[in-house]
């Protein structure tokens, strides 16, 4: 065999991205750009598990990946393969060598197959989960029961997976994402969208897991000595939107007005936000990787985060970790970045900037190939 064919779920492309839609950009993009001598060559195609929007996936996957025509809504997968081997991948979307479910799912096949665990908030936080997600344990136990091999994005979830799925540490594989580039936000288009010259950024979906309460908590110990100092949710409202409305309500009403919710933001207002924030906050209760936190750093930007699940590996001493669920060490931790100027401040920066430069689309595109070679050997 020449090259292997590799069939990936590029499902979170479409619409709105996410944390996994980041990882599958830039997975595809490493792929395709491996030196032609790599070895081993592969043939990359993208699938997606979407009635309605795979017709767009190839506007959406970076060029050199082919699209897979068939299709199937992931949901009815999700219902469907943890019971039964069927539909199976060939019967929609053809022959491969190495099918890579990105997110939880991989379809029945007689390929080679691999699953990546983004982490075990399914089994381990159930009640943080929508009905989606509760559904991923079953999706992936099948998916072991059929042989498949699984990625994980750190060494802990890589751990957690082996002992809470009772997985030979054999057929788990951690393999690091890569870093986001350096946004070029503009700064006062970000302090102008926050509302004020000075502010904590948070990104992403407001739910359970990501700790946004226990933020606004922090935010209001903070906002009395710092009548300056706003606080900035950036993201959606999911399933935890009614706890912060609760620690929000629980403020003084000076406080209260000082904390912005500007809902989902475009990848432009994100960059912006990022440029004139004084500080990122990630206060999440258990995570398996941690984008928003590299990114912040990419753009210079120092970062508070809790210990919880993976951010200690991923982050390393170059960010400000608190204990999850503290939230005087989370505001007293704020309170101390948001106090660095000059040099001290830029001694944190480049802290930052440095642990971004040791993670890699293509590193991470080279240990992937290595699991589908791996995958198809066996």
């Amino acid at each position: 065999m020449d090259r292997l064919r590799v069939a990936v779920d590029a499902t979170p492309l479409l619409g709105r991205p996410t944390g996994i839609g980041v990882f599958v950009s830039g997975l595809l993009g490493g792929l395709v750009g491996r030196p032609s001598e790599a070895v081993p060559a592969l043939e990359v195609t993208a699938y997606a598990l979407s009635l309605r929007g795979w017709r767009g996936l190839g506007e959406v996957v970076p060029p050199g990946v082919g699209v897979r025509r068939g299709t199937l809504p992931a949901g009815l997968g999700l219902r469907l393969w943890p019971r039964v081997t069927a539909p199976r991948f060939e019967w929609f979307a053809g022959r491969a060598d190495v099918v890579h479910g990105t997110g939880f799912l991989v379809p029945p096949t007689s390929a080679a197959a691999v699953v990546t665990v983004h982490d075990l908030t399914p089994w381990r936080y159930p009640e943080m989960v929508d009905a989606t997600s509760a559904r991923y344990p079953a999706a992936v136990r099948a998916a072991l029961a059929r042989g498949a091999l699984v990625h994980t994005s750190s060494r802990f979830v890589a751990a957690e997976v082996v002992e809470e799925l009772g997985v030979d540490p054999d057929r788990v594989v951690a393999v690091a994402l890569g870093a986001p580039a350096a946004s070029q936000g503009d700064p006062a288009r970000g302090r102008a969208l926050a509302g004020g010259p000075r502010y904590v950024l948070a990104l992403g979906t407001i739910e359970p897991r990501k700790g946004l309460d226990e933020l606004v908590a922090a935010f209001g110990l903070l906002a009395e000595d710092d009548p300056e100092l706003r606080l900035v949710l950036a993201g959606p409202d999911g399933w935890g939107a009614a706890a912060v409305d609760t620690a929000a309500s629980a403020l003084a009403a000076g406080a209260r007005l000082r904390i912005h919710r500007p809902g989902w933001v475009t990848a432009a207002q994100r960059d912006d936000l990022l440029a004139g924030a004084a500080v990122l906050a990630y206060p999440s209760r258990y995570e398996g990787f941690g984008l928003p936190p590299l990114e912040a750093m990419a753009a210079g930007v120092p970062v508070v985060a809790t210990r919880g699940g993976a951010l200690p590996e991923v982050l390393g001493r170059a960010a400000a970790l608190v204990p999850v669920g503290d939230v005087e060490a989370l505001a007293g931790a704020l309170s101390r970045v948001l106090a660095l100027e000059g040099a001290a401040r830029a001694l944190v920066v480049e802290a930052g900037r440095a642990r971004v430069a040791s993670y890699s689309w293509s590193s991470c595109a080279e240990g992937l190939a290595g699991i589908y070679a791996r995958a198809a050997g066996a």
